[in-house]
């Protein structure tokens, strides 16, 4: 039997990796979750690992996956962190549809500079962070900041050790 490029469950089969005529064994789950869209749940963990295979097919699917996860932390924390081949990466989006830049979102500082994901900002303004007991003091420097894909009022950073929601209109680049 053949183990699944992404999970290492049994019971896979070839899956082409498109545009591209590459194929990597993937397991039913696995399968679905490309075809249909994943679902956030432990399963999908197993993507944190196979970011970094050695072979591009399986980082163009779990690139593809973790970026159909936008509203799960880990996810997004993954691919912060992961780095592909420039070549990889425009493999990766060009069968995703990421790079057709339909309904773009695109995220702008209280000056109206356009932000980007690992950037980092000041805060222009003290905010209560609801639910931490503490407020971010108005300077304070957020590094590697990470846009919300969904929404474009909106960033996380950590401060103070706890990441928090940031609102676009209360932060300038630094």
């Amino acid at each position: 039997m053949t183990s699944c490029a992404l999970c290492n469950a049994e019971g896979a089969s070839a899956f082409a990796v498109s545009p591209r005529e590459d194929s990597v064994p993937l397991c039913p789950v696995c399968r679905a979750g490309v075809e249909e869209g994943p679902q956030d749940g432990p399963h999908w963990r197993c993507l944190t690992e196979a970011i970094w295979s050695p072979e591009p097919a399986v980082q163009v699917l779990a690139w593809r996956l973790l970026k159909g996860l936008p509203e799960a932390p880990w996810a997004r924390e993954a691919l912060e962190i992961a780095w592909l081949e420039p070549e990889v990466l425009a493999w990766a989006e060009e069968g995703s549809g990421a790079s057709s830049g339909e309904d773009a979102i695109v995220h702008v500082d209280c000056n109206g500079t356009v932000l980007a994901s690992g950037d980092t900002v000041t805060l222009i303004k003290d905010l209560p962070v609801k639910g931490a007991g503490f407020t971010a003091k108005r300077g304070t420097a957020v590094r590697k900041i990470a846009l919300v894909p969904d929404n474009a009022n909106h960033l996380e950073g950590k401060v103070e050790g706890q990441r928090i929601v940031i609102l676009c209109q209360f932060v300038k680049k630094a």
